[in-house]
Parts: structure tokens; C-alpha cells; sequence
């Protein structure tokens, strides 16, 4: 039987879900395109929240797999092959490499392991530039073909927010699934401690590189819709910068929060929006967006640190818990003294 808390829950997420798939069309057209960002930044950082939040690895480089997403998808379409396979052939693809490199990269730990991830988007985007004849270079990969499926093609930015807000259910519903099982109780164990979760039996090795290759598939099914939507794709289109983006928005909304990568993904790009609208008014310097751009992520990771330590959505779940402890503590002392009051009323 369904509980009240429960049935609430799911009545929210269907409000939610009504209200995404509405927006759309409604919203001007310079954000309906910024929509359809929120919801692939969303996927990548669903990703690494559970790297990092439920497995403990740390990623600076989770804009690699974003990149080998969009080329795995985009380079067999501009030959030619159906661009619907491309969502699969970004997400297969970015998931097998990292299942590769995790095998060995796996074994650094703390910032050994962030410097290694980062180093191998390094060395990817040096690869893709200047792989020329397969990737097109420097000047990057044009004349990407809609995405479509038979006689449908996604054209309009609404019709990519649809896409990927679908993307964005299908791949929240896998995390949650996945949370609540036992790998995922296993995967908490070993983000507490390797050494305690490898002697209750957890293979700890085996675990950790799937995990790092889940998140590489969430951010290379996003890299492929990326690629699809904006028609071309080069390495300046996947810089350091984006890492640091995507880690920002999961430790933002909450590492370990399912629901903390949206949070994140659209404070921070909201904000950026904002600020760099306000770096281009009249008067400005011509240099202010870009250092606006730099300088906001570092201004809204200290800002939440220093007021929501723990993210936003994990603080907002403590402090709803409280509430509903003080009000059962409230209503449990309330019932007690009417009934001792009953009790007294009836002594003659």
C-alpha cells in the first residue's frame, strides 16, 4: 500500500514532469536553446554525482566523455549513417573507453585520480585536433545532420528539449534504480572506505570501473545530442573550463543527490546566463563576459560551501526532515497532555 508521503512524492514528480514538457514551446526563443543546455549539462552532472557522491572518485575530466560522445555520434552521420544511432553509438562508445582507461586509472585516489582524468582530456582534445581526416581538426566537424528517426527529424530547439528532456528522465530513472539497489548500497560502502567495503566482500575494483563507465555513457548520450542539435562540433567546443563547469553544478546541487544535478545544472547556468547578459550591456568592457565566465564559478561554489556546505538539495531534505520531526515531536506532546488532561478530568 501506497503511503501518504509517498503518493505526495509522486504527485510532485508528475506536476514536474507536465511542467517540463510544457515549458518549451512557451518560453522566447533566445531560451528555449538554453533549456535544452540545462537539460544535457543535467545528464553529464547526474553522472559524476554518482562518481563522486556514491563511489568517492573524483573527475576532471568528465567533458572527455561529453566529446567522445558527440564525435562517436557525429562522424559515422556525416557519412552517412542513420543519425538515431548516433545516441547509441555516444553512449556505447564513451562508456567502453572509460571501461578501458578505468582499469588502471581507477588504482590513483584522491587528487592523483583528478589530475589523471584531467590529464586524459588533455590528450584527447590534442588527438582530435589533429586527427584531421577523422575528426576534421582545429576547425572542427560540419554539416552534422539532424537528428531523426524515419521520416521525424528534430529541427527546432523545442523539439531537441524534448529530446532531451526525455534523456534526462530515462537517465534519472536509471540513477535512481540504481541507487536503491545493491550495487548501490555497495557503492556507498566503498565511498566510506575501500578497505572496509572490500572486506565485507564488495568487489571494490570491478564496481569502481563500473560506476566511472556509467558515468561516461550519461555524458556521452548528452555529447551526442549536443552534436545533433548545434550542427558542429570542434575541441574548442570541449574545454578545461567544462569540467570545472560540470563539477561545480554537481557539487552545487548536491553530491550524491539524484535530484541535485538539475538543481545545480540550472542554478549555474542560470546564473552565467545572467551575469554575462549583464557583462554585455552598453558601456561594458569587452572583456567582462569572459571574465564573468570564469569568475562565476568560483563565486557560486563558495557562496553555496560557506551557507549549504552539503549542497542545495541535500540541505533542503535535512531541513524538511527537522520540520517533520519537530512536528511529530509537537503533535506527540500535544496528544500527551490531553490525555493526561482526560485522565485528571476523570479522577472525581
Amino acid at each position: 500500500m501506497i503511503g501518504p508521503r509517498a503518493r505526495s512524492r509522486r504527485v510532485v514528480v508528475a506536476v514536474l514532469a507536465a511542467a517540463t514538457l510544457a515549458l518549451p514551446p512557451l518560453l522566447p526563443p533566445e531560451w528555449q536553446s538554453l533549456y535544452v543546455f540545462i537539460g544535457l549539462y543535467a545528464i553529464v552532472t547526474c553522472g559524476l554525482s554518482l562518481l563522486m557522491g556514491f563511489a568517492g572518485q573524483v573527475s576532471l575530466g568528465q567533458a572527455a566523455f561529453y566529446a567522445i560522445g558527440a564525435y562517436a555520434a557525429a562522424i559515422p552521420a556525416v557519412r552517412g549513417a542513420p543519425p538515431a544511432l548516433g545516441l547509441l553509438a555516444g553512449t556505447v562508445v564513451a562508456a567502453a573507453i572509460a571501461a578501458a582507461i578505468g582499469v588502471p586509472l581507477l588504482r590513483l585516489r584522491g587528487h592523483y585520480l583528478a589530475f589523471g582524468t584531467l590529464a586524459f582530456q588533455l590528450i584527447l582534445l590534442t588527438f582530435i585536433a589533429e586527427a584531421g581526416d577523422l575528426t576534421g581538426g582545429d576547425i572542427g566537424l560540419r554539416g552534422i545532420p539532424p537528428l531523426g528517426l524515419g521520416g521525424v527529424q528534430a529541427v527546432t530547439p523545442v523539439e531537441y528539449a524534448y529530446v532531451t528532456w526525455v534523456a534526462v528522465a530515462a537517465v534519472f530513472l536509471v540513477t535512481r534504480n540504481v541507487v536503491r539497489s545493491r550495487p548501490g548500497r555497495a557503492l556507498r560502502a566503498l565511498a566510506t572506505s575501500e578497505s572496509a567495503a572490500a572486506a565485507a566482500g564488495v568487489p571494490v575494483a570491478a564496481y569502481k570501473v563500473m560506476v566511472f563507465a556509467l558515468s561516461a555513457a550519461y555524458a556521452g548520450l548528452a555529447g551526442a545530442i549536443y552534436a545533433f542539435f548545434l550542427s558542429y562540433i570542434a575541441p574548442g567546443s570541449f574545454p578545461i573550463l567544462l569540467s570545472i563547469q560540470f563539477l561545480v553544478m554537481a557539487a552545487v546541487g548536491g553530491l550524491g543527490a539524484v535530484w541535485g544535478s538539475l538543481v545545480g545544472a540550472a542554478v549555474v547556468t542560470l546564473v552565467v546566463q545572467l551575469l554575462q547578459e549583464v557583462g554585455s550591456l552598453p558601456g561594458m568592457p569587452t572583456q567582462v563576459p569572459a571574465v564573468l565566465s570564469y569568475a562565476v564559478y568560483a563565486l557560486v561554489l563558495i557562496v553555496v560551501m560557506l551557507l549549504l556546505p552539503s549542497g542545495i538539495v541535500p540541505a533542503l531534505t535535512a531541513r524538511a526532515a527537522s520540520r517533520r520531526r519537530d512536528d511529530a515531536a509537537s503533535t506527540e506532546a500535544t496528544l500527551g497532555d490531553d490525555a493526561r488532561a482526560s485522565r485528571l478530568s476523570s479522577v472525581p
